[in-house]
């Protein structure tokens, strides 16, 4: 198997981000989560790359053989969509592995990009959050070092309860 890269995400890669974005959300919540809809707004937000990259996102791709198999998204401190409770941490959103990549280290290679930036910016942690009912989701983050912080818990039901997590970072 070819080695992955990592790399800033360009326009060039905005159609494959959003589509590894709705297939990732929508076929992993319909296997392990089959009570979530993923409605048609929130498919056009996880295609929208190009305006998350205009409001300060910062994203990466991973890619095997020019073939986008991963994404991560890490919104600034006080970024306009920054879903962070902390105010001097980064918010990572919209982690995402193709089903052909998964198992093969590649949301730890992005995770781990991720956090290394939010790092070498002085934030003092980085902030994500998980659908209540996403236990291997969750154990990943723990294994990470990330701590259930409910005070930063996002409640939008009836649609979906978001529970939060912190990294601190040093």
């Amino acid at each position: 198997m070819s080695a992955v890269v990592l790399r800033v995400a360009e326009p060039r890669d905005d159609v494959a981000i959003g589509e590894l974005l709705v297939d990732a959300f929508v076929s992993t919540y319909a296997r392990k989560m089959p009570e979530v809809t993923v409605t048609e707004p929130r498919k056009a937000d996880l295609r929208d790359v190009a305006a998350k990259r205009a409001m300060g996102a910062k994203i990466w791709v991973a890619e095997r053989e020019g073939v986008v198999v991963g994404t991560v998204t890490v919104w600034p401190p006080g970024a306009p969509r920054s879903e962070a409770w902390v105010k001097s941490a980064a918010d990572l959103r919209q982690l995402a592995v193709a089903g052909s990549a998964r198992g093969g280290g590649v949301s730890s290679l992005l995770m781990d990009e991720a956090e290394g930036w939010a790092r070498a910016q002085g934030y003092a942690g980085v902030c994500l959050h998980v659908r209540r009912g996403a236990s291997g989701v969750k154990g990943v983050y723990e294994q990470r070092g990330y701590q259930r912080q409910p005070e930063g818990d996002l409640d939008l039901l009836p649609e979906v309860f978001l529970e939060a997590f912190f990294l601190p970072l040093p």
